[in-house]
């Protein structure tokens, strides 16, 4: 029996040891799986193919005891590797998953040339569920960078994921005092254990 692995794909601007990132890995240890959380490359300007290629080199060859943890663009990286497979994995729980950004202006034309990329891409939606049946989402209703319901929505319709919305989360980081984050283990456990 395969032990069950985890991958932790940290957001835009983030390391590998920020936010609940590191507590998670902890917690899913002491269940048993094998957890990776891997520092993306160029994380203040993240890219589509450098991000899929990372997680590619890391992953090797999933399987159905292979499971995902994004959070904000490590979602998309692990959707845009997903589209890639041709092996199912156990499951995702992506964390502040976005298709759409609000503010981006006002953080300058920089940070909305780096988020263009990743919004204008298109992902192949059916193969991605093929490939993940279980996606659960976890959301808050005072994102900063909006988009809440629209989000849900492309998750809930095109992917068949489960969403969940939480109250004044903001963006899940260590600024919205999210550094503990017992939702997202839950929702783990519950996907480990439908296996």
């Amino acid at each position: 029996m395969n032990k069950k692995r985890v991958y932790i794909i940290h957001g835009w601007g983030f390391k590998p040891k920020q936010n609940w990132y590191p507590w998670l890995k902890e917690k899913l240890e002491k269940e048993g799986f094998e957890v990776f959380a891997p520092q993306m490359p160029d994380s203040d300007e993240p890219k589509i193919e450098a991000w899929v290629d990372r997680l590619e080199g890391i992953v090797g060859k999933p399987d159905e005891q292979t499971y995902f943890a994004g959070h904000s663009i490590g979602c998309q990286t692990i959707l845009r590797y997903l589209e890639k497979q041709d092996q199912k994995v156990g499951g995702v729980v992506c964390v502040a998953g976005w298709f759409n950004l609000a503010g981006l202006e006002e953080e300058g034309e920089e940070v909305v040339d780096i988020a263009r990329p990743w919004i204008e891409t298109p992902i192949d939606f059916g193969k991605v569920k093929h490939i993940a049946p279980k996606i659960k989402v976890i959301l808050s209703d005072n994102d900063p960078y909006g988009f809440v319901e629209e989000n849900k929505k492309i998750f809930e319709e095109k992917l068949g994921a489960k969403v969940t919305i939480l109250k004044n989360k903001g963006h899940f980081t260590e600024v919205d005092g999210i550094i503990e984050f017992p939702e997202v283990l839950a929702e783990f456990l519950k996907l480990a254990a439908s296996r």
